[in-house]
């Protein structure tokens, strides 16, 4: 079944994914987790409240009591899982796909991420049989609010020394949502909002911040509101996009690295986990404030699980992804501004120049290419660049040189996880060395996208 993806279950509905689909994978999840107790909430997508009931009427079938937290973000989500006795969760929801998608992200004890390695496959082949019906005595299902404790929780994080003022586009997404009690909670940020309406059919824009067209609203809101920063989120408000006071996007691996720096401040070397897309400036900042720099392949589950492994406190990936092990070792778009707010606070100069210093390296941005055989596309590139430092962690990673010369390149080429392409992440020394590598992979790659 083509929902079943690398790290959740997204979907057309109801092409792809109906309310007799959902009663199935609820059924499944809990058989999966041999659950008692499972936590669920969703986002506000017209079709949310019908795809909910069901996948909590197949966990009540299969015997698991449920709580239902109702509208909640997928990081408030998290922290319902993460906080509370029970077996895992999920949360209805397509982040940042269009409104005529759905889908669910899946969590087991302690918010840790259920994905294809471990779960989703097993999900899907339970689906593909006839539904089991009740099984046992029917669970029971609770339903609390835990937008307050959640919005406690988040505020916890601020340590703003002064007022900080913030543009925040919520995309009509579930960022709206859960704001304003956190805004209450934050009496320096000065924020000034727009579309924080919940809307799952997203009037305005598409909710996906790493499109920079979508940006120009938060771009228009700090040039009339004059505020110190921007930010936009996606439609689940797990990532986010930040904009400084000159309307600049602020790439995330940029972010990572200065975000990075607030739990760099002991005498004890901490790790920071990065996605080996990034800027080689990540590993260079960590290690240049003692941190260990570990580079991670990319995706939530990977990142997750490193940062538990090596007791890594903060990560980031490209894709504006934001990890706090104090945060149940969970992404969050609002904790990863609020960390922002901090540094802002703390800083006193412009968010432009705090970040002007990390532009000092020349890379492509991600690039995505549509190719006949993605295997093959790699195989010819790790023959062809075989002279170089290879690693194929995720992907091919060739590296020429290295920083502390006066010329270096580098580039990473992926498979996809959700669409039939490979992307391209390039970066060197200069401009002009990275356009005359980018352009010589071109010719093998192809036309991007």
């Amino acid at each position: 079944m083509g929902i079943f993806k690398a790290y959740d279950i997204r979907g057309l509905v109801p092409s792809e994914l109906d309310a007799d689909l959902a009663r199935k994978i609820g059924h499944a999840f809990v058989r999966l987790l041999s659950a008692k107790h499972l936590v669920v909430g969703r986002d506000m997508r017209t079709h949310s409240p019908e795809i909910t009931n069901a996948v909590i009427d197949g966990m009540l079938d299969a015997g698991a009591d449920v709580t239902y937290v109702g509208m909640a973000s997928t990081p408030m989500t998290y922290f319902s899982i993460g906080s509370r006795e029970c077996d895992g969760g999920l949360v209805v929801t397509a982040s940042h796909n269009p409104g005529e998608y759905n889908g669910m992200k899946l969590c087991g004890a302690g918010a840790t991420p259920i994905s294809a390695a471990n779960g989703i496959m097993e999900i899907a082949a339970m689906c593909a049989e006839d539904y089991p019906g009740l099984v046992g005595q029917r669970g029971s299902m609770t339903e609390i609010d835990l937008l307050a404790a959640y919005a406690d929780h988040v505020a916890g994080f601020s340590k703003m020394t002064s007022d900080v003022s913030i543009a925040i586009d919520a995309s009509n997404g579930m960022a709206g949502y859960t704001l304003p009690s956190i805004l209450e909670r934050l009496p320096k940020a000065k924020a000034s909002t727009m579309l924080m309406d919940p809307d799952g059919n997203f009037p305005v824009h598409e909710a996906n911040p790493l499109i920079e067209e979508n940006l120009d609203y938060v771009r228009k809101l700090i040039a009339s509101s004059g505020a110190q920063l921007g930010v936009s989120f996606d439609g689940d408000a797990d990532r986010c996009c930040f904009v400084d006071e000159k309307g600049v996007t602020v790439p995330a691996d940029l972010m990572t690295a200065l975000l990075a720096r607030i739990y760099l401040k002991g005498d004890k070397p901490v790790p920071i986990v990065y996605d080996l897309r990034s800027s080689w400036v990540v590993k260079e900042e960590i290690a240049k404030a003692g941190g260990i720099p570990i580079r991670d392949r990319v995706g939530h589950s990977f990142i997750k699980a490193t940062m538990r492994e090596k007791g890594a406190v903060f990560a980031g990936e490209l894709s504006g992804h934001f990890y706090f092990a104090d945060n149940f070792t969970t992404d969050s778009g609002v904790l990863a501004m609020v960390s922002a707010l901090n540094l802002v606070s703390a800083s006193g100069e412009p968010f432009s120049e705090m970040v002007q210093d990390l532009r000092r390296y020349h890379a492509t941005g991600e690039i995505n290419f549509r190719v006949p055989d993605k295997d093959v596309a790699i195989a010819e590139l790790k023959a062809k660049y075989a002279d170089g430092r290879q690693d194929t962690l995720d992907g091919i990673t060739v590296e020429y040189g290295d920083l502390d010369q006066s010329e270096w390149w580098w580039f990473n080429v992926r498979a996809s996880n959700t669409e039939p392409l490979l992307r391209l992440n390039l970066e060197a020394s200069s401009a002009e060395l990275r356009d005359q590598r980018r352009d010589e992979l071109f010719s093998l790659l192809g036309t991007p996208e």
